[in-house]
């Protein structure tokens, strides 16, 4: 018997941007690789506990032929000699739900849906796991990727997997999402082996939609001035974007130390093409660093990166 994936996980759809997707945690190496599969004109699938992982192709074409999430679930598990050993979360295109959990997943095992969302896992701590995720997903704001990764949090903080952590992913579709818009491929990250890899997936996924996705353009922008302006400054000098002697003379020069001229934006549009941040001008970047510092964390280039993404959270995705 191949290892079983011991997992919790979340399939979900937001109505609004019509993306899907399947957020997953486990004590198993390179979870991303076996539990979520999505597609925008189908929906989303998460096979997990001895994974059957042709459920997810299989249950994707199912979809597509309009299949509803119920009867997907059905007909895969019923076509599965080791179905009482499985467990799938499906999410359909048109907001059907539906899941299965086999008599025979170790315990904690279970399952438990809501309007546009599955949430399901085995070998669990405890049944507050599920509860904790779906609460989680319905009361959080922001777009469909936060959404699951809070849920992720929620039930790895209620209980989690029973065995620890290992890795996680995230895996979101939305129609021309992908890379230049040639295909769905919205939000694709993975944690592989990590101590800590909900905390991990949330850092890559930051990093991964400030440099990836899009956002709408700012209706005004603001200036970094005062103790923000020198904090940022300091973390472009320690990361070797800014001569600290220059830009210190020019602005004693103008009687501010803690302005932020010409050689900081400097360093700033240096900073974002070294890290391929060019969707988002320099006085978005400024901006984004004024509203965002403070809510940061982490240190040098982690609490810039950081920083920008609290400050274009504002924005809605585009």
């Amino acid at each position: 018997m191949h290892p079983r994936p011991s997992t919790f996980s979340i399939a979900a759809r937001d109505p609004e941007t019509d993306a899907v997707g399947v957020a997953v945690q486990s004590k198993f190496v390179g979870v991303g690789a076996v539990v979520p599969f999505v597609s925008a004109d189908a929906g989303a699938i998460a096979t997990q506990s001895y994974a059957n992982v042709a459920y997810g192709p299989d249950g994707l074409g199912l979809l597509r032929e309009g299949r509803d999430a119920a009867a997907v679930v059905d007909e895969l598990t019923d076509a599965d000699d080791e179905a009482p050993s499985r467990q799938v979360g499906v999410v359909g295109a048109d907001g059907s739900v539906a899941a299965f959990t086999g008599d025979e997943c170790h315990d904690h095992a279970g399952d438990l849906q809501g309007e546009n969302y599955t949430v399901q896992g085995n070998i669990l701590e405890n049944a507050e796991t599920l509860t904790a995720m779906a609460e989680a997903f319905e009361e959080t704001a922001g777009g469909l990727p936060e959404r699951l990764i809070a849920a992720l949090h929620a039930g790895n903080e209620a209980g989690g997997d029973k065995r620890g952590e290992q890795s996680a992913a995230l895996y979101v579709a939305k129609p021309e999402g992908g890379y230049d818009g040639r295909n769905d491929r919205w939000v694709d990250v993975r944690v592989d082996d990590h101590d800590a890899p909900i905390d991990e997936l949330e850092r890559v996924f930051k990093l991964y939609d400030v440099t990836l996705l899009e956002r709408e353009a700012p209706d005004d922008t603001r200036e970094l001035t005062g103790e923000t302006a020198a904090a940022v400054a300091a973390a472009l000098a320690d990361l070797g974007f800014l001569d600290e002697a220059e830009a210190g003379g020019e602005a004693a020069a103008r009687d501010d130390p803690e302005s932020f001229g010409e050689p900081e934006r400097e360093a700033l549009e240096t900073f974002r093409g070294m890290n391929n941040f060019e969707n988002h001008p320099v006085p978005v970047l400024e901006d984004a660093l004024a509203r965002g510092w403070a809510d940061a964390e982490g240190e040098g280039e982690d609490r810039l990166v950081d920083a920008v993404w609290h400050g274009l959270s504002r924005l809605d995705r585009v």
